[in-house]
């Protein structure tokens, strides 16, 4: 297994199918039906705005984040409009405008993590994690930040394990049919000095 900064020329279909798994519910509601949800993703994506795991040349497991105005999965006013028409693409528009999160002055803002279904339960997760935190050091970054939603009590425990706390949950019970969601928790983690390899948890899997 081995981790990487960048989607790997010719694997963006591969990280939108990882993606949409993962996210596909939440997605959805802006991007179905899933087979152009997928295609849209893949085709907008900002390759270099994501850390990848790779079991040989395949990739099993993707972690985004947005830094500097641009995140992993791209695609703007036009490109919606253009992909679903004018009077369908307006309330996707509208969806997505809800789950935009503009990282602040100093900020990473991770836009998810997405592994595998046969390679979970390996230390996938918290490799993604530990690289996506050496990238905010390396960015000079003061803070990671992140959302997690209440039906995802796994994801919550990985990042309390690697540092991150709780900042303030958001009650959204009028996105529970939409996105299958009804709250959704901000975390930070600080990246303090020094400066340097983020160590990972003591009985962390690697």
């Amino acid at each position: 297994m081995t981790v990487r900064r960048g989607v790997p020329d010719g694997a963006e279909e591969r990280v939108a199918e990882l993606y949409w798994e993962a996210f596909g519910r939440k997605l959805g509601a802006a991007l179905n039906p899933p087979a152009t949800g997928r295609h849209f993703i893949a085709t907008h994506l900002h390759r270099d705005r994501a850390v990848v795991a790779l079991a040989g040349d395949q990739v099993v497991g993707v972690a985004g984040f947005q830094l500097d105005g641009r995140g992993l999965t791209g695609g703007g006013v036009s490109d919606v409009l253009n992909t679903y028409g004018l009077f369908r693409g307006i309330p996707r528009l509208a969806v997505l405008a809800l789950l935009e999160r503009t990282p602040a002055p100093g900020q990473l803002v991770m836009d998810g993590i997405a592994v595998d279904a046969d390679f979970r339960g390996n230390g996938i997760g918290s490799l993604l994690l530990r690289e996506t935190l050496r990238v905010a050091v390396d960015h000079l970054c003061d803070e990671v930040r992140l959302d997690v939603i209440d039906v995802n009590p796994r994801a919550r425990a990985l990042y309390e394990r690697h540092g991150f706390t709780a900042f303030h949950t958001e009650q959204t019970p009028y996105l529970r049919r939409l996105m299958g969601f009804g709250a959704v928790t901000t975390m930070h983690r600080s990246i303090a000095p020094p400066l340097g390899e983020v160590a990972p948890p003591a009985g962390e899997r690697a």
